[in-house]
């Protein structure tokens, strides 16, 4: 077989993932104070970007008993494989339809402003008035280094002063130091003496047990300052262990106390604080904004987009006629017409993002109803392609959509994620509950059993079964687990310290 070159004609298909479809897939993911930051970028680098007035007509819909609003006329799953828009095309918003802002959240309404904690422009939507800075609702905390910083300056200076602020800088926010002394001595070149000398005089620091090595010594500097370390209290603490298991006999044998003078050490030991640290704050306040806000009105589900923090971003079709009539040689009207295409599908793309978030959180609230009306002992079952399929676009569309986002109703601010959880099936052949219902009732069943009869999670299981649960033993304890719940014998054991302490 003789070798040579050769010309092979070949036909393939695959999927280009172009600048807009990355861009368009990147804005589904963000939340609402991440775009912000992506739009502050983009309004600097086109020039044919403006902001203006927001509206509100994509923004909003309202979700009656016959079903919920359309909130959308193209899918996203549409607009993630369509081309970049017409360089020419405006994406104007229709102007004589009713607008939402007569029915909004926004309006001063005192029960909802109660149910929501928002004033009358929170909601952005369909307001007049500016709205409110969410940054500016933190307040400015000093963290725990500065505030030790500030009492040691006072008190120290020098070499001591410089030792010391090496010490406060390796306390954690909870108060405690997370160095050793030996190489921390090592490292400043000074004696472990002068270290041990200088986190003494931090240890009288304000708050009381900072500078603590461990939970031990953290309670045992706050007994010294309330003068109640005594040689019982200091054996007490010495063996933490035996208490966290509820071996009280052996803690009166250790100590040489009765039960009286047990019990009234155990109750001062609760007294304390075992992170004095966080009293005063040791790290950045993190904020949540809601990026959908839901309520009730007559019988109705209104759902609106949360636009406060958005700019709402518009083509300069003035501007860019001037610099169009401007533009003489082909590499400045060529990149005059890039920057209005993109443009142009940027204003599209906010849009359709705005019309997908509403359209998956109308479906949520149709699907998880009984929540909003009755609490989380209703939520039900629920997978993110169970509301792809409804609402007719790819789970992975749903999943961007409800990343990184919260929603804001009566009952609290809750991740999107959060409505979309695993069954348990029912016992008696009816409908399945949500593994967030079923927490739930173990959580009441323990906050309600009787401490005389601590209920076992075979007991759980079966109290869990005549309410209509049907779940195994393990089951039940991953989720008392996740819940933070003990055991049945640490809860006997919890509860028997309690009554003896009260």
């Amino acid at each position: 077989m003789a070798l040579g070159p050769r010309l092979d004609l070949r036909q393939s298909q695959s999927l280009v993932m172009t600048p807009q479809l990355q861009q368009a897939i990147k804005l589904l993911t963000l939340s609402n104070l991440e775009l912000e930051t992506f739009l502050s970028d983009e309004l600097e680098k086109n020039p044919l970007l403006d902001t203006g007035e927001i509206s509100t007509e994509s923004n909003e819909a309202d979700y009656g008993g016959d079903g919920a609003g359309e909130a959308a006329t193209q899918g996203s799953d549409e607009i993630l494989t369509s081309g970049p828009a017409e360089s020419e095309s405006a994406l104007d918003m229709p102007s004589d339809t009713d607008s939402f802002s007569n029915n909004s959240l926004s309006q001063s309404d005192g029960a909802l402003d109660g149910q929501l904690g928002i004033n009358g422009a929170t909601s952005g939507a369909g307001t007049s008035g500016e709205a409110p800075d969410y940054e500016n609702m933190l307040v400015a905390e000093m963290t725990l280094t500065d505030y030790l910083m500030d009492q040691a300056g006072a008190i120290l200076s020098g070499v001591d002063l410089f030792v010391a602020q090496h010490i406060i800088d390796q306390i954690d926010e909870c108060g405690y130091l997370q160095a050793d002394l030996l190489e921390l001595a090592q490292r400043l070149n000074v004696g472990l003496v002068d270290i041990e000398r200088l986190l003494g005089v931090v240890q009288t620091l304000d708050p009381v047990g900072v500078g603590a090595r461990d939970l031990a010594e953290c309670l045992a500097l706050q007994a010294k300052e309330a003068d109640r370390y005594d040689p019982a209290m200091a054996r007490l603490i010495d063996n933490l262990g035996l208490l966290a298991k509820g071996a009280l006999p052996q803690l009166k044998r250790i100590c040489g106390v009765d039960d009286e003078d047990l019990m009234d050490m155990i109750s001062e030991l609760r007294n304390y604080d075992p992170k004095p640290g966080c009293k005063i704050g040791g790290g950045d306040v993190q904020s949540v904004v809601p990026d959908v806000f839901i309520a009730e009105r007559a019988g109705k589900w209104i759902i609106e987009v949360n636009s406060a923090t958005l700019p709402r971003v518009l083509v300069n079709r003035s501007y860019y006629s001037e610099l169009k009539d401007g533009a003489q040689d082909k590499q400045s009207k060529e990149w005059l017409n890039e920057c209005l295409a993109d443009a142009n599908w940027l204003v599209k793309a906010l849009d359709q993002r705005q019309r997908t978030i509403v359209k998956v959180a109308t479906e949520i609230v149709k699907q998880q109803e009984a929540f909003f009306r009755k609490g989380v002992a209703h939520l039900r079952p629920l997978t993110l392609k169970n509301v792809a399929e409804k609402i007719e676009m790819h789970e992975s569309t749903v999943s961007r959509v409800t990343s990184n986002k919260y929603l804001s109703c009566s009952r609290g601010t809750f991740e999107l994620k959060y409505f979309f959880t695993s069954g348990i099936q029912s016992s008696t052949g009816g409908e399945a509950a949500s593994a967030e219902a079923v927490k739930s009732h173990i959580k009441a069943l323990i906050d309600e059993e009787d401490p005389k009869k601590i209920l076992s999670d075979d007991k759980l299981v079966a109290l869990l079964k005549d309410k209509g649960f049907d779940i195994a033993r393990r089951t039940v304890a991953k989720y008392r687990e996740a819940l933070g719940l003990g055991s049945s014998v640490q809860r006997r054991r919890q509860k028997a310290l309690e009554g003896k302490a009260a």
